[in-house]
């Protein structure tokens, strides 16, 4: 509110009598440009998919809230069990999952499954069918070709958005195109996202993705586990609640040095997603191996930094969409370009032969330059945080720069204005002034006096009476009339006008969504690879070879990456079957020799190597590996109703069933064998660990060892191993002695003190059933 006052008394401090003074208003500082917090806002991340299968093949789409983006995969064969729709939903973890109401067989079968899953986690997804007609061929290529996407320009014919659809969504794989049209009748109907909004507000599609799902090493939920691939834990923060979980110690943990989120996503996702494709693998190993390389170590820096400014753009883009932009939200896109830009110039001094740097250089196009100029020239960033509003900067509008000029020389026009009605007033009132309110105009603002104590003693002639506020009366006069309809309301005209023009401005911007999608995926993935690097150098691990006609693999003095973390010291083996040197191993060694963490070490090492990371080994060579299966550790499940025996055989089934020749098997205390063991040394009554494999048969279980360790009784210790060398010399097994005779004393004076309970005056006694019931019985005990 901007306020004028005219006052005949001199105050204290102010002007003297009969002078005018303008006043506004006390204003906090406002603090100048800082790093929104916008990744807080977002909500959570749902996955709806939409699926049909039909003659051994699968359509598959879903949409993904966290970047309003619809991701398809092309029709894909798949078996009648549905193996490779389990994967798809294994790894996206839909919250609904919709499909046609006229089904096979198979897909009954396999939704009926998935519906009774009550131990999956979080929840079990929602199964919603749809009618049939919803899934036709023909109205899913017209839901697709007259969809509201923001990433087409408004100035494309229908012909040119046919071609420009046609260049992304391959439309002869009808099944995926069907897939596509009952999931953008699932969208419009649920209104997924624009739940509260206008209904003509559509739910935002930011995207079309293609995924595939071809030369992907499978991998299961137990092997994640038992590998400490991911491991969540509570978050200790009270503040975190919501969310819950943080991620612990684990290898996804220890490699996570990604510097904006949709990094860590990728990384996440490069992690569900091990592949057997060496031309993908090679090309990260190449930015792997480049930026570790001493001279190159202040770029990864700075790179990294400026991939610290790269924010959440699609959740930029859907506010953009829904008209939900806030001021904190052009600061961040600003300085994504901005960042992006630099990047770009970056990678136009690296080697163009690392096929990521000369993407970045040629697709980070000059539509940033555009988007950050636009933003750069318009957006007043210092105004909009006093304001808590989109404003322009000068010179932008004539009419605006008007608007404002006219609104910031108020105050001393307002003043003579309020000079002028004061020499009309009664000249009981000592002061007043002319304000201007938002929305309601100009209004005289008098002191109340003592004598108006009734609503009509508020009464003056020639004003017209509004309100009263704070012991002001507030009126209409003549001269205030005049001014709205001179002035008008400026606040509200310039905001509109500012409106008008962010709304241009974000048309601008969401016509070149596509360039800034394509800068979140090349950035996330320099973001991995720059993470990955780090870990590489600070762990000291070494490129892996890949050999397509090994079925095995080659470690030499590998280590735990992990466990090498943990302990003091770590003592590194090699690891090498397949060739001729047989593709069997198996490892004997006492408990705590460490057997277990070496079948985890070949696992993880195995798997860094089929994500394109550096591997903590002097050398790997990984052979054709198209699965690891693992049963180290037993994961009970009470809603499965299952014995740890049984659940320890479902593992093993599962890899039995599944696994092929190039598939990677590990298996802990789960049967003996004889020819590989963890070497050890007895120095005296201790037993020391080299936690070394070397080649031969572990000749003893040390069970005592550990027993001592775990603080059991000598005297079972001792006997434990008497027992031992019996059962080992084929001689009975004769209970103790000593134990016999203290058992033998406890029995008879249990006897006695029967007989001494005896009341023989007793008529009710009866000695013959005392003597058969209580007496017999402990003496076959006691002879």
């Amino acid at each position: 509110m901007a306020s004028v006052a005219a006052t005949p008394a001199r105050t204290p401090n102010g002007p003297g009598p009969g002078e005018a003074s303008a006043s506004f208003p006390t204003v906090a500082s406002v603090p100048g440009p800082q790093e929104p917090e916008e990744e807080g806002e977002e909500e959570p991340a749902e996955i709806h998919l939409c699926v049909l299968w039909n003659s051994g093949y699968l359509g598959i789409a879903y949409y993904d809230t966290s970047d309003s983006t619809i991701h398809f995969m092309p029709d894909a064969p798949d078996h009648e069990s549905l193996k490779l729709l389990q994967r798809v939903l294994d790894e996206i973890d839909p919250r609904s999952v919709v499909t046609s109401a006229k089904q096979d067989e198979n897909m009954t079968r396999f939704l009926g499954k998935l519906a009774s899953q009550e131990h999956r986690e979080p929840k079990r997804p929602e199964i919603i069918f749809l009618p049939s007609v919803d899934f036709g061929l023909e109205i899913s290529k017209q839901r697709l070709l007259s969809g509201n996407y923001s990433f087409i320009p408004d100035s494309m014919t229908t012909t040119e958005k046919i071609l420009f659809l046609s260049s992304i969504i391959p439309f002869d794989c009808l099944l995926m195109v069907r897939a596509l049209g009952g999931l953008l009748k699932f969208l419009g109907r649920r209104r997924i996202g624009v739940e509260l909004e206008e209904y003509n507000v559509s739910v935002p599609i930011l995207g079309f993705k293609k995924f595939v799902l071809t030369n992907l090493v499978s991998i299961d939920q137990d092997t994640y586990s038992v590998l400490q691939i991911f491991k969540s834990e509570s978050h200790p923060s009270v503040y975190k609640v919501a969310s819950g979980l943080k991620e612990g110690l684990s290898l996804f943990g220890i490699l996570n040095r990604c510097r904006c989120k949709w990094g860590e996503k990728l990384l996440r996702l490069w992690f569900t997603r091990p592949t057997q494709d060496l031309g993908e693998l090679n090309s990260r190993l190449d930015v792997i191996q480049f930026f570790l390389l001493p001279q190159n170590l202040d770029m990864a820096q700075m790179l990294h930094r400026l991939l610290g400014h790269i924010k959440n753009v699609p959740l930029i883009l859907k506010r953009m969409k829904l008209s939900h932009t806030k001021v904190s939200d052009w600061q961040v896109l600003y300085k994504t370009v901005y960042s992006a830009l630099g990047l770009r110039d970056a990678c136009r001094s690296l080697p163009q032969s690392i096929q990521l740097f000369q993407d970045i250089a040629q697709e980070f196009s000059d539509d940033l330059h555009h988007i950050a100029s636009l933003i750069g020239k318009v957006v007043d960033f210092e105004g909009s945080l006093a304001e808590n509003r989109f404003t322009v900067l000068p010179n932008i509008d004539p009419e605006i720069d008007e608007k404002k000029r006219r609104l910031m020389g108020l105050p001393s026009f307002l003043t003579e204005v309020a000079r002028k009605e004061l020499e009309n007033l009664d000249s009981r009132i000592p002061s007043c002034s002319v304000i201007y309110i938002p929305l309601i105009g100009f209004l005289l603002s008098i002191p109340r006096l003592p004598s108006m104590v009734e609503t009509s003693d508020f009464e003056i002639e020639g004003l017209d009476f509004m309100f009263l506020s704070e012991e002001k009366l507030h009126y209409r006069s003549a001269r205030t009339k005049e001014l709205d309809a001179l002035l008008g309301d400026l606040h509200c005209d310039i905001r509109d006008q500012e409106t008008l023009l962010m709304h241009q401005l974000q048309c601008q911007v969401l016509a070149r969504a596509a360039v800034l999608t394509r800068v979140l995926d090349l950035a996330s993935r320099l973001d991995v690879l720059l993470a990955l690097a780090s870990a590489a150098r600070d762990y000291g691990y070494s490129r892996p070879r890949y050999s397509p006609q090994l079925l095995g693999v080659r470690i030499q003095n590998g280590r735990h990456p992990l466990m090498e973390l943990c302990a003091r010291t770590f003592v590194p083996n090699s690891a090498e079957c397949g060739r001729d040197i047989g593709r069997v191993k198996v490892i004997t060694g006492p408990n705590s020799s460490g057997k277990s963490i070496y079948l985890k070490q070949v696992g993880l090492i195995t798997f860094m190597a089929l994500v394109g990371s550096f591997v903590p080994a002097e050398e790997a060579e990984i052979g054709a590996v198209d699965a690891i299966f693992t049963r180290i550790h037993s994961c009970e499940s009470i809603s499965l109703g299952l014995s740890t025996f049984m659940i320890d055989l479902n593992q093993v089934a599962k890899a039995v069933n599944n696994a092929t020749e190039r598939s990677l098997v590990l298996v802990d205390e789960f049967g003996k064998g004889t020819n590989t063991t963890m070497e050890t040394c007895e120095d005296g009554d201790d037993l020391v660990f080299f936690y070394q494999v070397c080649e031969g048969v572990a000749r003893a279980s040390h069970a005592s060892h550990t027993a001592t360790q775990a603080g059991l009784p000598e005297k079972l210790i001792a006997r434990g191993k008497q027992v031992s060398d019996l059962i080992r010399s084929g001689k009975p097994i004769k209970p103790v002695q000593e134990l016999l005779k203290e058992k033998q004393m406890e029995n008879c004076q249990t006897l006695v003190d029967k007989f001494l309970k005896l009341d023989l005056e007793d008529p009710s006694l009866d000695l013959d059933i005392f003597m058969s019931q209580e007496v017999l019985p402990a003496a076959t005990t006691i002879l």
